[in-house]
């Protein structure tokens, strides 16, 4: 138990591999979240993580976030006092009353969903993603119905990042919600529409009581998130209409390009759900997005005009990683890619190593980046070169 100046701590609330909480009381009888590092000897990079999670909450003075009080040295860690409102996360309650929450009743459901996309999309008018909605982060007075969004510390400002291959175990975010450009593998860059795909698995669990990818194997997971779609909700439980299936499918699509591209087209089609449930006793089909108007300008991330090169690509991968099923034959060349083949002198292995050329900007890197997909599929390792022209 920690020691604080003027704070009577209360007990502890919950406890990850980074992180513990407790709930205490400030000598003026203010009810407060206290939050700090679980390490004695934190690194640069996690102090650095609590202290911008500390200045996005506090930037963000709306109603639906979690307010930060302020921010303390503690021996050699940081702690940071939060409000109390008297919560619980949606996942503490899906583990204490799975008969209530798991899966959740749909008019129950409705209120949550609209709330809490009405609270996204003011977190994205400020220019925050938050990179890790789930339902852990999800925050409930089942007394007084406040829901709030907690912990922005994977949080960014920018409006858009760019996720880097790297291994599945040191991904940032909570893996069985995370979106398919988040998990570096897509040859896609990362805006606030990530979080819509994390939004759509949490009311896929809410609704169904599973996850959409139940595995538990890590790389598995991540190939499932960038190339599988899940079962649609209302096949699991016959009790969804059709139409808010839909609507969770949307927001999982694999492509951000397909999803909903505003938090106000989400909560639009979910009022129209809400209505209908609550004047006719059901919801009949709808038309998705009519309200679903995008506020900023975004170019589709997908690459033209390279079709045959991504083909070549794709069926080089495949020979090596399948011979036996795919045999060398005579390899297309073009003006921009030679492609050369040496085979082992094990007939069951190949070897073949692929040059691709062209001037600085043509997108040379964005083509090769699109076999990070099949190389998760069958658990490869990608490894790149540049080979600069200046610099022979």
């Amino acid at each position: 138990m920690i020691a604080l100046p003027s704070i009577a701590i209360q007990d502890k609330i919950y406890e990850s591999s980074n992180s513990l909480v407790y709930r205490g009381i400030r000598d003026d009888g203010v009810g407060l979240v206290v939050k700090m590092l679980k390490l004695d000897y934190p690194s640069p990079q996690e102090l650095t993580r609590y202290r911008q999670e500390y200045k996005i909450t506090r930037s963000l003075n709306l109603e639906g976030v979690v307010k930060a009080y302020s921010q303390q040295n503690y021996q050699r860690t940081l702690v940071i006092l939060l409000e109390d409102f008297g919560g619980e996360s949606l996942e503490q309650l899906i583990h204490k009353r799975p008969d209530v929450f798991c899966p959740i009743p749909l008019s129950t459901f409705l209120g949550f969903a609209i709330a809490l996309c009405d609270i996204l999309g003011r977190i994205h008018a400020a220019n925050i993603i938050h990179k890790d909605i789930n339902p852990g982060n999800i925050v409930l007075n089942l007394d007084t119905g406040v829901i709030k969004i907690i912990d922005f510390g994977i949080a960014t400002q920018f409006n858009r990042t760019n996720p880097t291959f790297k291994n599945p175990h040191v991904l940032e975010g909570t893996l069985a919600y995370l979106s398919p450009e988040q998990t570096g593998r897509m040859n896609r860059l990362l805006d606030y529409r990530t979080d819509f795909y994390s939004l759509g698995v949490t009311f896929y669990e809410l609704l169904t009581g599973q996850l959409p990818f139940p595995t538990t194997d890590v790389l598995e997971l991540v190939h499932c998130h960038i190339a599988k779609h899940p079962i649609a909700p209302n096949e699991i439980n016959t009790t969804i209409p059709k139409p808010v299936s839909d609507i969770i499918l949307k927001l999982m699509a694999k492509n951000a390009e397909n999803r909903y591209q505003s938090a106000w087209g989400i909560k639009t089609d979910l009022e129209i759900c809400a209505e209908q449930l609550e004047k006719i006793g059901q919801i009949s089909s709808i038309q998705l997005g009519l309200q679903d108007v995008c506020d900023r300008f975004q170019i589709p991330q997908k690459l033209y005009g390279r079709d045959r090169e991504v083909a070549m690509l794709l069926a080089a991968f495949d020979r090596v990683a399948c011979p036996e099923s795919n045999p060398v034959a005579g390899l297309p060349k073009n003006s921009e890619t030679t492609l050369q083949t040496q085979q082992t002198s094990n007939p069951k292995f190949q070897v073949e190593m692929m040059l691709v050329s062209g001037f600085a900007g043509i997108g040379k890197s964005a083509l090769v980046q699109e076999i990070y997909k099949p190389i998760t599929q069958k658990r490869g390792y990608f490894i790149s070169g540049k080979f600069d022209q200046f610099q022979q």
